[in-house]
């Protein structure tokens, strides 16, 4: 088979994967709290590979394949901290590729697990910031091609239509009774949805705004504020897939209304609220997320405001069971959380 007819045979691979996938749930929460302020869940835990990162990777793979950087011999390589690497081992796997993913020892060993169940390999270095030049010497070495999501995710996705996120959320929200929301709010790995919705509210001229959360131990929102690119840490965010150590290329802050720190004790605290309010549980990032969104939620109450909010539910708390969600690891990672599941309270009322 020619290189040609083996990239349109994968295109149409991935396209009918596409098409035997339903679109994700959006899930309104019961709050009464905040009459007049309605708040939802965009649910991406419902892919098939499990997280908000399956859109992602099926956007780099086909970003790939139509740069000519993919073909039949091609070993994938990834940098990641886990839910990336998952949806691209599927995709791999798909295509009948070999798939290495460059994670940190501290990626939760569910995830681990799910790339080996794709059939992917997990390649280990000590620090977060070691994946990437980690990555970039696999890819010579073996002759693959690196991914590389902190730079392509803002420009492998269709911000325009194409179904990506953005587009799903105001489909979805047509019939609600504030269909235009006032706020989104979304947390950054890449940054690369963050830009998607972003452009995608500018594009079709929406009074909605866009505020982006980050964990403690990253530099977006000091990049935000300061515009300083060269930023760095030399530590690595506690939240799983948001956060980073420098500032990535995929983050877009000109498309970012508002930015807030969120604190990890507030992040695992509202997953845990959370998971009474919808029966399920959900990992640390929707935390994050949801953390934010209330936050707008207050002060739109405060302000006899009323109108929409969307966040997203990035992944499945069973990732996660045996980190954000037990106790013992809470206590010795992130500290005391009952302050902050005391305030939560307030909004089950």
């Amino acid at each position: 088979m020619t290189k040609q007819a083996w990239v349109c045979q994968a295109i149409r691979k991935i396209e009918a994967d596409m098409q035997r996938s339903a679109d994700t749930h959006l899930i309104k929460l019961d709050l009464p709290y905040f009459e007049g302020i309605d708040l939802y869940l965009k649910d991406e835990s419902t892919h098939p590979t499990g997280s908000l990162k399956h859109r992602l990777a099926r956007s780099l793979f086909l970003y790939g394949l139509c740069n000519g950087w993919i073909n039949q011999d091609t070993t994938i390589i990834e940098s990641s901290s886990g839910s990336t690497a998952v949806s691209e081992a599927y995709f791999a796997r798909l295509l009948g590729l070999r798939f290495i993913a460059v994670v940190p020892e501290c990626t939760s060993r569910k995830k681990i697990e799910q790339i080996a169940f794709y059939g992917g390999e997990a390649h280990f270095v000590p620090r977060s910031d070691m994946i990437y030049d980690e990555s970039r010497r696999l890819a010579k070495e073996l002759n693959g091609h690196y991914m590389d999501q902190f730079t392509y995710a803002e420009r492998a996705t269709d911000w325009r239509s194409n179904n990506n996120i953005a587009n799903s959320i105001f489909n979805q929200m047509e019939y609600e009774r504030f269909p235009i929301p006032a706020w989104i709010v979304m947390s950054a790995g890449t940054g690369g949805t963050s830009a998607t919705i972003g452009r995608y509210i500018h594009y079709r001229c929406h009074a909605t705004q866009l505020m982006v959360v980050d964990p403690e131990d990253s530099v977006f929102h000091d990049y935000f504020r300061t515009g300083d690119a060269n930023l760095t840490l030399n530590r690595y965010s506690r939240i799983e897939g948001i956060g980073r150590p420098r500032v990535e290329p995929s983050f877009i802050p000109g498309v970012v209304d508002r930015m807030e720190t969120v604190p990890d004790a507030a992040s695992i605290a509202t997953i845990r609220w959370l998971e009474n309010i919808i029966g399920r549980k959900a990992g640390a990032s929707t935390g994050t997320n949801l953390w934010g969104a209330l936050k707008l939620a207050e002060e739109m109450k405060a302000r006899g405001e009323q109108g929409s909010i969307v966040t997203l539910l990035c992944d499945s708390g069973e990732r996660y069971l045996d980190t954000y969600f037990d106790d013992t690891w809470v206590e010795s990672h992130i500290g005391d959380i009952s302050a902050h599941l005391e305030a939560l309270k307030t909004y089950s009322i």
